[in-house]
């Protein structure tokens, strides 16, 4: 069978909402009362951390999806003031997350035990608070969020090959600007991260036979699996991971913007900073070419992301490792692409309702067992009980 990204299709049930005059649509996904609407008729579990657990709307997959939001719109009324990445969320909160995390990975792995029958993926995209609203693909709803998404492998072997010059496959080498240029020097820096349960994981461990993805991405495979997402020493070097990326885009960008300017501000590991990437030719040079490019191209500079942009997901391989990887973040892309696979979403109420029946009651199995362990409380919506 060939290997390339693939194309699915997944209906969903239109959404009853009507935009208000004179507001953009990503405009008014990113008020509190979309969020009221996605609580209420989507909403499976809350709790006092403003954690929520809801149903997919707009899905990747009617196999299974589900997010987590840090809920923030009622408490932080502006949008570019919410947390979009973990490293800004409190400890209390991040403590509840990664025990939510751990439950419903487990359960997506119980629910789906063989990598032949199914692809599983948990991960977040961060949502940068610098981009305009009214930037073209801009997210919807700017505050952090986790998917918990598994495809039928069978599904996909049978789906078209996507487009590989599909903007939105960005994450291989021959797209990402980590990658295409500066590879050696980004490995290296991650490299230099001090992390003993992850280990660093060989392109073809890591890589997805089928779709051929992720491509040219510094990846690690968790040593233990499953279980070592029960202990915090784990969450802790997933959160190193994010640092390291965050330290690593904060200094190019800050290299792009000003030549040698100083070490930015704030940075987690300086040290690595000063001796990977400030005396690093390569990494220097590929900021001179972004730069000259952003003075000369109004087009490619207004696309710059500034501010870390990025995606990163726990995923299982082929034989069934449980795999970390992380990513430069591009306009308009969607965290499955990371894998190699090409969401099409078209409105078709009879053939979501087909799936609904079967989706939600995996879903309120997840509730329930979040339930059990006390990380919150059900919600009602027309579609299912509280309990």
């Amino acid at each position: 069978m060939q290997t390339g990204p693939r194309e699915i299709t997944t209906p969903f049930r239109p959404i009853p909402l009507d935009v208000p005059d004179g507001m953009a649509p990503n405009e008014f996904f990113n008020s509190t009362e979309n969020l009221n609407d996605l609580e209420n008729n989507n909403g499976l579990l809350r709790n006092p951390e403003n954690l929520l657990l809801y149903r997919k709307a707009l899905g990747h997959s009617n196999l299974f999806d589900t997010s987590i939001i840090y809920n923030t719109s009622k408490c932080i009324l502006n949008p570019l003031g919410r947390p979009v990445r973990r490293t800004q969320v409190p400890d209390d909160v991040k403590h509840v997350w990664n025990r939510m995390n751990q439950i419903l990975i487990s359960y997506m792995l119980e629910l789906f035990p063989d990598p032949e029958d199914a692809l599983v993926l948990a991960g977040e995209a961060s949502l940068d608070a610098t981009w305009p609203l009214t930037s073209p693909g801009v997210p919807s709803i700017r505050m952090l969020h986790n998917h918990f998404i598994a495809f039928d492998i069978q599904q996909l072997r049978e789906a078209k090959l996507a487009d590989r010059h599909n903007p939105n496959l960005t994450d291989g080498g021959q797209h990402s600007l980590f990658q295409k240029h500066m590879r050696d020097v980004y490995r290296d820096f991650f490299d230099s991260l001090d992390l003993n349960i992850l280990k660093l994981a060989g392109e073809n461990s890591s890589r997805i036979h089928l779709t051929g993805y992720p491509q040219g991405l510094p990846s690690w495979e968790i040593q233990g699996g499953i279980e070592r997402l029960k202990d915090i020493c784990f969450w802790r070097e997933y959160d190193e991971i994010l640092k390291g990326f965050i330290d690593f885009y904060r200094t190019f960008f800050t290299q792009v913007s000003t030549r040698n300017a100083p070490m930015p501000k704030d940075v987690w590991f300086p040290d690595q900073i000063e001796k990977k990437l400030l005396y690093n030719n390569a990494f220097l040079a590929t900021a001179k070419k972004v730069r000259d490019r952003c003075i000369t191209d109004a087009k490619y500079a207004n696309a710059i992301r500034w501010q870390p942009a990025f995606k990163q997901l726990i995923y299982r391989n082929d034989e069934g490792k449980l795999i970390v990887t992380i990513s430069q973040n591009s306009i308009g892309n969607a965290i499955t692409e990371l894998l190699g696979v090409v969401v099409k979403r078209t409105p078709d109420a009879a053939a979501y309702e087909k799936a609904e029946p079967a989706l939600i009651k995996k879903l309120l199995e997840a509730r329930r067992r979040l339930i059990q362990a006390d990380l919150g409380e059900g919600i009602a919506t027309p579609y299912w009980e509280a309990e």
